[in-house]
């Protein structure tokens, strides 16, 4: 990484913005007003983290100018000592990178998630689904999300970042509780049994076979 007071890397901030954006896009399939308001929640979401990660270091700016020299780094704008996890507690770099192996991880679940959720809920053509993914957690789509957000946050938290999550985690509870009146109207009891039985994001294993 080149000597500078940013990383530079601005086509990988747009490549990778675009990609999440247009990922969940695709997936998520918004079509009413407040679904794509929640989505741009996770667009700026995105847009604050990969900033950050290829452009411009603001939290190693803000800590800089906190702790200076106590943050034990000889070189704090070198992009792998980003991985914040591992700088602040003056981890080695392999630490570093199993720190950014482990955001990847989840962030990749997350997105098997999205993708197993999107193909049984398409595959449905509107019945209501209670099986495969959706005998774990009621909303694998919105879950999978969240997991990919989280791997974003382990790999690399920034200030803006881990401010955000709270309201991003919030938008889609609301969002998915908006959606689950409308699906309750729809099939009555039926999802209603499914709702006691099993959890909305994150997922019970013990529920798993139970009949709903």
């Amino acid at each position: 990484m080149p000597q500078s007071y940013d990383y530079g890397l601005w086509p990988a901030v747009f490549f990778h913005v675009i990609l999440f954006v247009a990922f969940a896009v695709g997936f998520l399939r918004p079509k009413k007003k407040y679904e794509w308001r929640t989505l741009g929640v996770f667009a700026a979401f995105t847009v604050a983290l990969f900033t950050e990660m290829y452009g411009f270091p603001l939290t190693i700016y803000i800590l800089i100018s906190l702790f200076g020299t106590k943050l034990g780094v000889t070189d704090p704008f070198l992009h792998l000592n980003g991985h914040l996890l591992g700088t602040l507690f003056g981890a080695p770099e392999w630490v570093k990178q199993i720190i950014c192996y482990i955001g990847g991880g989840l962030t990749l679940t997350g997105l098997v998630i999205i993708n197993k959720g999107w193909r049984q809920i398409h595959g449905a053509k509107g019945e209501l689904v209670t099986t495969g993914i959706y005998s774990y957690v009621r909303h694998p789509q919105y879950s999978g999300l969240l997991l990919i957000t989280i791997g974003m946050l382990i790999q690399w938290p920034t200030i803006i970042t881990l401010t955000m999550w709270p309201i991003l985690t919030y938008a889609y509870y609301k969002l998915a509780t908006r959606e689950e009146r409308e699906i309750e109207k729809k099939f009555g009891e039926e999802y209603s049994a499914y709702k006691r039985a099993i959890p909305a994001f994150v997922p019970n294993f013990l529920y798993k076979g139970k009949e709903v």
